[in-house]
């Protein structure tokens, strides 16, 4: 019995150690446009009003408020990370499951019928949420790949005091498929002569109904509605629009949106503020660019957000929120 009692003495002494804070949630429901959407509000420990608010919009696919695709497996839970980098820091944050998606999952309509503004109407649905909710007195907003692009329309509301583009593309989706394409030094030019027929066509009104094999997961019939709606959008025309601090973050390992997206960005918008980080891919951990080694950290929730990033964007959110 001594024994015991000695491993459990000692195990509460060197708890903080094991685990400095934790955080509390709650789960929150609200309707956008008939739908009943899903999300987590996290709060800094012991403090639940008068606070800054980040609202977390994640990237495309199938993606929930944690940062994980139900089409990969395992998870990474990136954005479950970046919400407690910002509770350590007093700042709490919303950040909600897409249509289709874990507490949103009844919110799921079919793809063919799905469009980018819905996206864009459920993300603002959130914000308005925000705004209504008394015990948040500052809002910001960050925008994880497609959430990027996103967070730029939310931006524009008044009510929004600053914006972080993470791993935001800086080209239109149709330019980004295709430099993608391109870069694959393993795909034939005919493959980007293809899409570029099928892009046109697309962006002329067309629906395509012959599509090569392999060309089906981002040409598909059932999503070409959605990606014609998604391709009216210029990212640089949008960041362009606003007026209020910005910090634009990259990578330099991430196999996704490149470091040239970012200055881009940056560049087209002067107050705009670039941050490059050394050794940190698309889901914001370390990374060499192997594509093995970096693809697998998407299903690894045990390894830790870049420190750098950590520090960058809770230095932003604090000066610009706080």
């Amino acid at each position: 019995m001594g024994r015991l009692i000695l491993i459990s003495f000692f195990i509460l002494l060197f708890s903080p150690l094991l685990h400095t804070q934790t955080f509390e949630e709650d789960t929150v429901h609200i309707q956008s446009k008939g739908h009943d959407l899903g999300g987590v509000i996290m709060f800094p420990e012991g403090k639940k009003k008068k606070l800054p608010i980040v609202l977390i919009i994640q990237g495309s696919g199938p993606t929930d408020k944690d940062g994980n695709s139900i089409a990969l497996a395992g998870k990474n839970n990136s954005l479950k990370l970046l919400a407690e980098v910002l509770a350590q820091n007093g700042i709490a944050s919303l950040r909600f499951d897409k249509r289709g998606v874990g507490l949103s999952k009844e919110a799921a309509i079919p793809e063919a019928e799905l469009s980018f503004d819905d996206f864009v109407n459920d993300a603002n649905a959130w914000l308005e949420f925000l705004i209504e909710d008394r015990r948040f007195n500052s809002i910001g907003i960050a925008g994880h790949s497609q959430g990027s692009l996103i967070g730029m329309r939310l931006s524009r509301h008044e009510k929004v005091e600053a914006f972080a583009s993470i791993a935001g593309p800086s080209l239109s989706i149709d330019e980004t498929i295709l430099a993608q394409i391109k870069s694959n030094p393993f795909n034939p030019p005919n493959i980007t002569k293809e899409a570029e027929d099928i892009f046109n066509k697309l962006r002329n009104g067309e629906s395509v109904s012959t599509i090569p094999p392999y060309l089906m997961a981002v040409f598909r019939p059932s999503i070409q509605p959605f990606m014609r709606s998604w391709m009216k959008y210029d990212p640089l025309l949008e960041i362009e629009k606003l007026d209020i601090p910005i910090l634009v973050v990259a990578g330099s390992t991430d196999l996704q949106v490149t470091v040239e997206d970012a200055q881009r960005l940056q560049i087209a918008n002067a107050k705009a503020e670039l941050k490059v980080i050394e050794g940190m891919n698309h889901v914001l951990k370390n990374s060499s660019a192997l594509t093995n080694e970096n693809t697998a950290s998407y299903s690894n929730p045990n390894l830790p957000l870049n420190e750098e990033f950590e520090k960058s964007i809770n230095t932003f959110f604090s000066k610009h929120l706080k």
